[in-house]
């Protein structure tokens, strides 16, 4: 766990660099600067080549994970490794950039009353689609490399440097509507650039490879688990996106601007996981390999546990200064509509970053075709509630539809892993770290409250934030999170 810690800190701290820049970003620049109904516009776009992105890498990223192991030689090339992670999402651009464009009239159809607005820029998703896919794949197959903090400077930090660019440019009119679409489609370019330039320096990327290493045997188990992972990473991309298309056909790109920025704010609370994920996926998949399924299951113990801390720490401190928050951003008032999509998705979010480790046991066990069924039944359940919910509710109705979806996507999930993998992620840890939250929730009712917003942020986040430290050290909830502690202490102290 010593390298999963030491990585994962490593890629949280630049996680957090661009937590930062993506709050000031979101907070203060695009909301002054950017219309809503054009922040949904940049986001459906965004959406629907996220969405075809899934498919055009046809299981590549998760693919990369399982099955590096058996290629990985550095002396021999990885055995063409790079060639086939390539030439993948080569093959699905060829099958799935012409299906977007047959379906282009039921896709433009589907956004109603935005169609218009829509349509003029239809084109410029096919390109941001070939840039998401090979960003993903490349990102993926540097984690397998167990280096993580360049990936993660590029997603967190780099990509927000661009795109504030952008909005900026677009806000002082340097540039029309036009710029800004193409700008924002070129920036993800660059990233997928980046990327790309850097697995170039650590790993090799020969387009050599010998097809007779990959036996019979091998090639028939790669290429039933891509079609199967390729299915289920579908299923689970529509999932994570539903809202916005949703609430783009029904409300209008305006509230899906405004559900846009609250989906960012609720997201910050898995910034932790997105590190020790990726850390830990490439070391659960040796475990596999090994056919050491006990050391999966204690791995999975400990990031779930110390997920949970991050990620519930940072979800209280989120919510207890929401509505402080909502004050001192630019237009604030328009924004503050999205309040309650910030708690459940940020609620969401916690659950799960949580859990999904187990999700990454699934995929490298030989359990992997569960996927399909259980990411398509909560899909399908997700669309029906985002149908029943946003009528009644609006874009609180979307966040709830989608934190239904995640509990019930993690309970049939969770049984899969206790029933067929005999494990589970729950410790005595895990109930001390519930009891705690809920205590901070109770402390944060009990404060005072400051008419100076900036004061009374830093006096809550501080009040709140030491007595979770301290319950979390001296309840002992964690090992790992103590060893962290006593370090950060012992530097002050030296």
């Amino acid at each position: 766990m010593g390298i999963v810690i030491r990585q994962s800190i490593r890629g949280s701290i630049v996680n957090y660099i661009g937590a930062f820049v993506g709050f000031l970003t979101t907070m203060f620049v695009v909301t002054r600067f950017v219309a809503p109904e054009d922040i949904g516009l940049v986001n459906v776009m965004l959406s629907v080549a996220m969405l075809f992105s899934a498919l055009v890498q046809m299981g590549t990223s998760s693919s990369i994970m399982r099955f590096f192991p058996y290629f990985k030689n550095k002396e021999k090339n990885h055995n063409g490794f790079f060639f086939y992670i390539v030439a993948l999402p080569f093959v699905g651009c060829l099958i799935f950039i012409p299906l977007y464009l047959l379906l282009k009239e039921p896709i433009v159809a589907f956004f109603g009353k935005e169609s218009e607005l829509f349509t003029a820029y239809f084109y410029w998703v096919i390109p941001l689609i070939v840039f998401l896919a090979y960003w993903s794949v490349f990102e993926t197959y540097s984690n397998a490399n167990m280096r993580i903090v360049i990936p993660k400077t590029a997603r967190e930090v780099i990509i927000r440097l661009l795109l504030v660019t952008v909005y900026l440019l677009y806000g002082y009119h340097a540039i029309n509507r036009d710029g800004f679409v193409s700008l924002f489609v070129i920036a993800h370019g660059i990233a997928m650039l980046i990327m790309l330039f850097y697995i170039s320096r650590i790993a090799p990327v020969s387009l050599r490879h010998d097809n007779s290493f990959v036996k019979k045997s091998l090639r028939k188990e790669i290429s039933s688990y891509t079609l199967i992972l390729m299915l289920g990473t579908m299923g689970s991309t529509i999932l994570s996106l539903l809202g916005v298309f949703i609430v783009s056909s029904e409300l209008g790109f305006k509230f899906a601007g405004i559900y846009v920025i609250a989906v960012h704010m609720g997201t910050i609370v898995e910034i932790p996981a997105r590190s020790i994920t990726a850390i830990s996926s490439p070391i659960a998949a040796a475990a596999f390999q090994k056919g050491d399924v006990n050391e999966a299951n204690r791995l999975y113990k400990k990031v779930s546990l110390n997920q949970l801390i991050a990620g519930g720490l940072i979800f209280v401190l989120l919510w207890i200064n929401i509505d402080s928050i909502f004050k001192i951003i630019p237009n604030g008032d328009v924004f503050s509509q999205g309040k309650w999509v910030v708690f459940f998705i940020g609620l969401a979010r916690l659950v799960g970053m949580t859990l999904n480790f187990g999700e990454v046991l699934i995929r490298f066990s030989k359990y992997y075709r569960w996927t399909i069924f259980f990411t398509f039944v909560v899909a399908t359940v997700g669309i029906g509630a985002n149908y029943l919910l946003i009528p009644e509710f609006g874009i609180k109705g979307a966040a709830i539809a989608t934190l239904t979806a995640v509990l019930l996507s993690y309970a049939f999930q969770q049984w899969i892993v206790f029933k067929k993998l005999k494990g589970n992620p729950y410790t005595k840890g895990t109930l001390k770290m519930i009891l705690i939250l809920l205590v901070l929730f109770g402390i944060n009712y009990l404060l005072p409250t400051f008419n100076n917003v900036l004061i009374d942020i830093v006096f809550r986040s501080a009040i709140v934030g030491i007595i979770a430290v301290s319950a979390i050290y001296f309840g002992k909830v964690s090992e790992h999170m103590n060893e962290i502690i006593r370090g950060v202490f012992g530097k002050f102290k030296s």
